[in-house]
């Protein structure tokens, strides 16, 4: 654990840098600095953490050549998916946020869809796809595959939402769906 007139000078040269360069990488430091899998995104953040030494002390192996032959890209997946699909040999990396988890240190908010669309990537392609234990992805899909004629049970449905405060901080919407049956089913019953 890293306490007392360390911490702060940790603290202090982490300030200096953002400053200096006007970025610092805090979900990379956060892996050597905070309990595993525990990342933050600002130092107002870091300072609230209890730090720890888990700085690795030695080098990483050799990687030259390692990567050699691979084309390696960095964007949106859907550009990615378009200039790709139809090339032979792309194994596409899937790593998109876990469904279910903590997903604080991503700059966009993922929604169900988001989740589901991903999926595109996977049918028909070769693909490495990571997940979690915690993510219900499996379970959602495993479902689907056993449901697949159901379609959306809430396509004709009205839609009545009602805000409500739970205190000062913390919001949500009420949303009740509901379906009016036609005069004929009415009339017979």
């Amino acid at each position: 654990r890293i306490t007392g007139e360390v911490r702060d000078k940790m603290f202090a040269r982490i300030e200096r840098e953002e400053k200096e360069h006007g970025y610092v990488d805090y979900i990379t430091i956060s892996a050597s600095l905070l309990f595993a899998m525990k990342y933050v995104t600002c130092l107002k953040e870091m300072k609230k953490e209890t730090i720890y030494n888990r700085i690795r002390r030695t080098d990483y192996p050799e990687a030259e050549d390692y990567l050699e032959g691979i084309t390696v890209t960095c964007e949106d997946y859907k550009e990615v998916l378009k200039r790709y699909k139809d090339v032979p040999g792309v194994v596409f990396l899937v790593d998109p946020p876990y469904l279910s988890t903590e997903v604080g240190t991503y700059k966009m908010y993922w929604r169900l869809a988001d989740y589901l669309d991903v999926l595109n990537v996977l049918k028909g392609h070769a693909f490495v796809y990571f997940t979690s234990n915690k993510s219900s992805i499996l379970e959602l899909c495993d479902w689907m595959g056993r449901n697949p004629f159901l379609g959306n049970p809430f396509k004709e449905c009205r839609k009545v939402e009602f805000s409500a405060n739970v205190n000062y901080q913390a919001k949500y919407t009420d949303m009740m769906l509901y379906t009016v049956p036609d005069e004929e089913q009415i009339i017979a019953a």
